[in-house]
């Protein structure tokens, strides 16, 4: 029964990390580096603190009492994680929602799946037991779906040519989009090394009275601040370079109103993929908590891929490249319970 509500809070978590975009997709007459400032305070500025006052007693102790080497990794995963998080909405942008999240997700759950089990020393322990080489099997099971998510992905770009790609994608740029994906792929994976980090700030907050389901919360918070410093200097830079800023005061942007409720929106939505990803590793248990990070992974890319049906990304190509597709995403399910299974094991 853990190992299935693991599983459906990992869900939740992939539909709200596979549909941040959606709203972020429908601000108008702004650039992108006002929207993104705007999304940025509500995703990992605001909502981590209040949800994390909300479930945590004492959330200012806990968030105190960690020493400061504990305090420095968890912010400083957190730093190079929102370079993650900076480059994958930009991977969005130039790849779309499909084929941006297939190629950025497969490198993030790569590296924060297996790293943090083989860095703890705690990996040879793992294959030692029939559960363990089961959910390692899913993990390995999850990546293969996940590199043919990104194969259909590549077939799409053949199948299509310019004018259909800015059609579905406006600002469609292959060869930017895919260095710009594999660098945020590789760093978005800090943020399961910020929550090995935290461990100990997140003992400290069961030993304050918090319930075990929310213990995350509070590493959350200082992971997703050290993300914010990151996407604030970068979209101040970016706001100077391009005279941005008459953005937030405009007045003949007659939309503005409805910019900042979108921009929060997805902010808020993304934000709860963390707090519904926070949960799902406690009840996968300590042995196979790595796992957490290939589900959510596995999640993301089954709904951002639905997204991208739905708003017309894949019109126009081949019955090959959708088969593709299609099997990536049954390989991707598949691993999602070869992971229950195992940890049930």
């Amino acid at each position: 029964m853990g190992a299935f509500l693991g599983l459906l809070l990992h869900a939740i978590g992939g539909l709200a990390a596979g549909s941040f975009y959606i709203p972020f997709k429908l601000i108008k007459k702004w650039k992108w580096e006002t929207s993104w400032l705007i999304l940025g305070f509500a995703a990992w500025v605001f909502a981590p603190l209040i949800m994390a006052w909300l479930t945590v007693p004492n959330l200012f102790e806990v968030l105190g009492a960690a020493s400061f080497e504990v305090k420095f990794y968890t912010f400083l995963f957190g730093i190079l994680w929102g370079i993650g998080a900076l480059t994958f909405g930009l991977s969005m942008r130039y790849l779309g929602i499909g084929l941006g999240m297939a190629v950025a997700l497969g490198f993030t759950a790569a590296f924060g799946t297996l790293i943090p089990p083989i860095y703890n020393g705690t990996f040879s322990s793992l294959i030692a037991t029939n559960g363990g080489k089961v959910v390692l099997l899913g993990v390995i099971v999850s990546l293969i779906g996940i590199a043919i998510a990104g194969k259909a992905g590549m077939l799409k770009e053949k199948d299509l040519d310019d004018k259909q790609q800015q059609e579905a994608v406006a600002e469609f740029n292959l060869s930017k989009g895919l260095i710009i994906a594999t660098i945020s792929g590789i760093l978005s994976a800090c943020f399961a090394f910020g929550l090995a980090a935290g461990k100990p700030i997140a003992e400290e907050a069961v030993k304050l009275g918090t319930d075990n389901l929310f213990q995350n919360n509070p590493v959350i918070v200082w992971i997703l601040w050290g993300g914010f410093l990151t996407n604030f200097i970068w979209t101040m830079i970016l706001s100077f370079k391009n005279k941005t800023f008459k953005d937030f005061t405009d007045k003949t942007i007659k939309n503005k109103k409805k910019n900042y409720l979108l921009a929060i929106a997805g902010g808020v939505t993304w934000y709860f993929q963390f707090f519904f990803y926070g949960m799902g590793t406690t009840f996968l248990g300590k042995e196979y908590e790595f796992a957490s990070w290939t589900l959510h992974m596995a999640f993301i890319i089954i709904f951002s891929t639905l997204w991208g049906l739905y708003f017309k990304e894949w019109k126009g190509v081949s019955k090959k490249t959708m088969h593709t597709l299609w099997l990536g995403l049954a390989v991707i399910i598949f691993s999602t319970i070869l992971i229950g299974i195992g940890n049930n094991i």
